[in-house]
């Protein structure tokens, strides 16, 4: 299935709908999320709506993008925004986030052990799905801000794009497993007294896993749960609140994906996910998407020309190759420089042939030697070949120009088996999934690294189609 036949995403209408208040940027890592969500920020709060992006990119690249020195854990407002809109612009901190959390559920002083505790320093700052986990909490504490009327999210950069998605369960489910209510058992039992009725299988269990973790770890564990005991139905009820808050009708998700074969193999997943857990998808970005202005000359003729004028140049007499009735200017413009012995063997010595060998400048007029000053700095003409039966010129740049356009040709033809490629991948997508709305976003010859640029991005998602080339 073509892209024609595909419903077009209409990215402007998504923008301006007062009942889309979260949008979610996800896809796998390297495909432009970050770059799109910020671009979608911008053009929305260019169109009147308060915006924030939420980002979770460590690379800082939106900050930079939008004149801002640094992200952090508190929005910040991004000047130069034309038009009525707001926009503020955040970076996840995750450690700070799950110190947020703490904080605002526990009291002073059992915040305070658990926040120097080292195992929830671990934990917060690098345990696996945490990222994940603390986006989602993040994006439920903006919403219930109610201070801005569209939030953008980033997903993290995951190695699957459907942890976003799976990682905040997995947390929970680690918060409020098994594992974790054996090690509050003896707490909840009431200290020597619960150590004393478990002590057999307590004792079995702490001695083998001290050996596994360590006794000061097991320690350090222990101590957390005991002071997390309060706040770990919390964090199962938190996260299936927000998970819920994805499945409101007021989110879109926009599934981002490079015109790459594993990229979109991942989309696919991703859609399929969606669609299982009832979240609305908004539609693909196809982003980085390459084009030529000149498609009507296909690959195969392109070749076919390089290699004709490679056949040429080689069979071809070039000034280096003359045949003997020839005579090259070695020195334009500088025919009393010659050697003597470059005049044919056939020539008569008594006969001037200096006006047989002339030099003459790129237009092919004649050259007076003594008009050039060889110390003025001017450029030489180029070397040309005359004929003297039939006063032909050969430029000896001609070699030169046509290798120089066999090399264009085989570049273009490189270009051409790209796109052809990329076609054949979105076409299988799209196959797959004809219900998805696309918008494919050209390919741009750098980074974007300021307002501008976004604008430019943002500009060719509202526009959608195809690029030059691509249909």
């Amino acid at each position: 299935m073509t892209l024609d036949a595909v419903e077009p995403l209409a990215i402007d209408p998504l923008l301006d709908d007062p009942g889309t208040r979260i949008i979610v940027c996800c896809g796998s890592g390297g495909v432009g999320k970050t770059t799109t969500a910020a671009a979608l920020g911008v053009r929305a709060a260019e169109r009147g709506r308060k915006v924030v992006v939420l980002t979770i990119d460590p690379a800082r690249r939106l900050a930079q993008s939008m004149g801002i020195d640094s992200l952090d854990n508190t929005p910040r407002r991004v000047k130069d925004v034309q038009g009525e809109g707001e926009l503020h612009a955040m970076m996840l901190d995750m450690k700070r986030t799950f110190d947020e959390i703490v904080e605002a559920h526990a009291d002073p002083a059992r915040a305070k052990a658990i926040l120097t505790n080292p195992f929830y320093q671990s934990l917060s700052a690098g345990f696996a799905g945490t990222q994940e986990y603390m986006a989602m909490e993040k994006l439920g504490q903006l919403r219930a801000r109610d201070e801005w009327d569209l939030i953008v999210v980033d997903t993290p950069p995951s190695r699957s794009a459907l942890d976003f998605l799976d990682a905040p369960k997995r947390l929970g489910s680690f918060l409020d497993g098994t594992f974790i209510k054996l090690l509050m058992a003896p707490a909840k039992m009431g200290g020597r007294a619960g150590m004393k009725f478990l002590n057999v299988g307590m004792s079995m269990m702490t001695g083998t896993l001290g050996k596994l973790l360590g006794g000061p770890f097991l320690h350090d564990v222990q101590t957390f749960v005991a002071a997390m005991d309060t706040m770990f139905g919390g964090f199962r009820t938190r996260a299936d609140a927000t998970y819920r808050l994805l499945q409101a009708p007021g989110t879109a998700f926009l599934v981002v994906a490079a015109p790459e074969r594993d990229a979109l193999r991942e989309a696919a997943y991703f859609v399929e996910r969606l669609a299982a857990d009832d979240m609305p998808l908004a539609g693909l970005v196809l982003n980085r998407v390459h084009g030529s202005a000149a498609a009507r000359l296909s690959a195969e003729r392109a070749l076919s020309g390089a290699e004709h004028l490679a056949e040429q140049d080689a069979t071809e007499g070039r000034v280096e190759n003359l045949d003997d009735r020839r005579i090259v200017d070695q020195e334009a413009g500088k025919a009393g420089n010659r050697d003597p012995g470059d005049s044919s063997p056939d020539a008569d010595p008594s006969q001037d042939h200096s006006q047989d060998r002339l030099a003459y400048d790129t237009h092919g007029h004649r050259e007076d030697p003594e008009d050039e000053d060889p110390e003025d700095g001017a450029t030489p003409a180029r070397s040309m070949a005359v004929d003297p039966a039939d006063g032909s010129v050969q430029s000896s740049v001609d070699g030169s120009v046509d290798r120089l356009t066999a090399a264009l040709l085989r570049l273009h033809a490189e270009r051409m088996q790209v796109i052809a490629r990329e076609r054949r991948t979105r076409d299988r997508f799209t196959a797959l999934h004809p219900e998805v709305a696309v918008t494919e976003v050209a390919a741009l010859p750098g980074d974007v690294h300021d307002l501008a640029g976004l604008r430019a991005i943002g500009d060719r998602l509202a526009a959608g189609g195809s690029p030059a080339g691509v249909a």
